[in-house]
């Protein structure tokens, strides 16, 4: 199939809406081509930009005008009745409030997990994904002393069906980190390494916990101070198979 052919199916892959079979061609046709690659991105930020720019919170006339009515209400008999009304009142409010606030922390950590997946995606779009080259995890490791704030151990990958790719920097969150990138069965995963704190402590669980997002498997957890991502279209089996070999390695 051409790359025109390919690009006609890239808005409905980015909804993850192909049938698993042409999702799974898809996704090994993206992994060898930029072009179609780089086009997912931009069609990924376009639905991102779309989604932010449609959610609005407001409380409907008729709350407002049901809530007015209450506090302008003069109780026909005793204050108690007026105290129960305030009360009533109250609870509206904090509902609403609550109904607010939840759904924009949920709405937060969904933009936090995508910006990741955007970053794995644009590396892999790029002609050099990585800026040091190597399968020597003790060659990619010493790369990153002197451009990070901390230190991290790689996995030995012996036995294992992953091999390493190489690395490179990476910001995330307004802060440096480290991304690797291992290989599976034609499939890339990246690996994120970050100082844990702001927004990735606010939103996220400290562990591991699986995510879908515009069709990649994102799993995600903190152990001594530093935050880890692994994002890949591989299986989630292999997702959770890397991030395991990981968490022993720290």
């Amino acid at each position: 199939m051409t790359c025109e052919a390919w690009q006609t199916k890239l808005d409905a892959y980015a909804d993850a809406e192909l049938p698993a079979e042409t999702m799974r061609s898809m996704a090994e046709h993206l992994s060898g081509c930029p072009a179609c690659t780089a086009e997912l991105v931009q069609i990924i930020q376009q639905k991102r930009v779309t989604a932010l720019a449609g959610k609005r919170y407001s409380a409907p006339p008729e709350l407002r005008a049901r809530i007015r009515q209450q506090i302008e209400a003069k109780p026909a008999r005793g204050g108690w009745q007026w105290a129960l009304g305030l009360a009533l009142a109250a609870v509206v409010v904090i509902g609403l409030g609550l109904a607010i606030v939840l759904p924009s922390r949920t709405a937060a950590r969904n933009r936090l997990i995508a910006g990741v997946v955007d970053s794995h995606i644009t590396a892999l779009a790029s002609a050099s994904p990585v800026d040091v080259v190597s399968t020597d995890r003790h060659t990619v490791k010493p790369w990153f002393a002197g451009k990070l704030p901390f230190t991290f151990n790689l996995p030995e990958l012996g036995g294992s069906p992953f091999t390493l790719d190489g690395g490179r920097m990476v910001y995330l969150d307004s802060r440096p980190g480290a991304h690797l990138i291992y290989g599976v069965r034609k499939h890339h995963l990246s690996v994120f390494i970050l100082q844990d704190g702001g927004d990735f402590s606010r939103l996220l669980p400290t562990a591991a916990e699986p995510w879908r997002s515009l069709s990649f498997n994102v799993t995600s957890w903190s152990a001594g101070g530093l935050r880890y991502f692994v994002v890949s279209d591989a299986a989630p089996e292999d997702v959770s198979a890397l991030a395991e070999l990981l968490k022993r390695a720290n």
